[in-house]
């Protein structure tokens, strides 16, 4: 005979076993229903319990704490990490492992759980692998495991889903006209000076230097759990001085005398013209996909403004260090797709060349 129940969580927990009788069934229910009686927060499902007596802390109990004890270089995790973790354990991890204690977490298992994860999603999959693996890894300094079970290899990297995709410089044009007019100078930074959203939305006039042609990065502006949390850049190397392109500096004068309040705080980009609010994403992110459409872009996402001003930057010659310290990369390699974008670039300005040559005819240059 089985036997099941309603927990406060509204979910059905059965029994670990059948039972032979009835009355073992109910005894074994009523043991639970007074385990009812305390409150959601301190009711344990019977899979769990299971699980802690048999000795140790479950991954359900040790992982949050974990995260929250995270540093990186001493300081603890951003606000924007910190959430991006707990809910990569919540919807990827814990429903697998959390009701095992870290002991009971074998190699095999973690093999078998990283083979389920879904192959369309790459970056999900890697991340929630590099997560779980840091927190045993934790486990492991901080005395409950002796031996990390992650131990797939290359699991914690993913190919790049898509390909750089970038506009021209007439398509920016088009888009930021499409744009409403406090907010057209904003794809055009996005662009040529390769600026997150983030970092765009808690720009503040004191960060512009018109005369010097420079903006001071200095903040970027995260929302979480509802919130707008102004804090560092995305990494350290994000604290930069970008110098304006030149044919830019009449516009973003124009933009600090009609859309910039007084205040030299007052935002450049706020949610509305005059509110000392943030931008939210979702709201710019909706304005800025019927700019592109009308454009003739509609696959061109946000981001790939930033992308699209790196790969002009890589077609200048820019260096491998120059680049770095314009777009905010801590390691070479994000700088280094864009100089081989850069490259395939010129491939298609070869090509073009070609067919111009093509229509004035090849000639012969062979001696006589």
């Amino acid at each position: 005979m089985q036997a099941s129940y309603i927990g406060p969580d509204l979910k059905r927990y059965i029994a670990p076993h059948t039972f032979e009788a009835a009355v073992d069934a109910e005894a074994w229910l009523g043991a639970e229903r007074h385990l009812l009686t305390m409150t959601p927060e301190e009711w344990v499902p019977p899979k769990q319990r299971r699980s802690k007596s048999a000795g140790g802390v479950t991954l359900a109990e040790y992982a949050p704490g974990a995260v929250e004890r995270r540093r990186v270089k001493g300081e603890p995790l951003r606000p924007r990490t910190r959430a991006l973790y707990l809910s990569l354990l919540d919807r990827v991890i814990l429903p697998e492992f959390g009701h095992q204690t870290l002991r009971q977490i074998t190699p095999a298992a973690v093999a078998d759980w990283y083979e389920s994860l879904p192959r369309t999603k790459p970056t999900q999959r890697a991340h929630a692998y590099s997560l779980l693996r840091t927190v045993l890894g934790q486990a492991v300094e901080e005395g409950h495991l002796s031996d990390n079970p992650c131990k797939v290899r290359g699991a914690g990297k993913s190919s790049r889903a898509r390909d750089i995709n970038i506009a021209t410089p007439a398509q920016l044009v088009a888009i930021a006209d499409g744009m409403p007019p406090h907010l057209r100078l904003l794809v055009m930074l996005a662009a040529w000076c390769g600026l997150r959203y983030g970092e765009l939305a808690e720009l503040r006039r004191h960060d512009v230097d018109v005369e010097g042609g420079v903006l001071r990065v200095r903040r970027a502006v995260v929302r979480v759990d509802g919130r707008d949390l102004v804090g560092p850049t995305k990494s350290e190397a994000g604290t930069r001085n970008v110098a304006v392109p030149p044919h830019l500096l009449p516009a973003v004068a124009e933009h600090l005398s009609a859309h910039v309040g007084r205040r030299a705080d007052a935002l450049l980009f706020p949610r509305k013209p005059g509110d000392p609010r943030h931008l939210m994403h979702t709201e710019l992110t909706k304005i800025y996909a019927q700019a592109r459409a009308a454009a003739g872009r509609p696959d061109l996402r946000l981001h790939d403004l930033r992308h699209t001003g790196a790969t002009f930057a890589a077609q200048t010659g820019a260096t491998l260090a120059e680049l770095m310290a314009r777009l905010e990369h801590s390691t070479t390699g994000a700088a280094l797709r864009y100089q081989h974008a850069a490259a395939g670039r010129d491939a298609q300005i070869a090509a073009r060349l070609s067919e111009l040559a093509g229509h004035a005819g090849t000639g012969d240059t062979r001696a006589n």
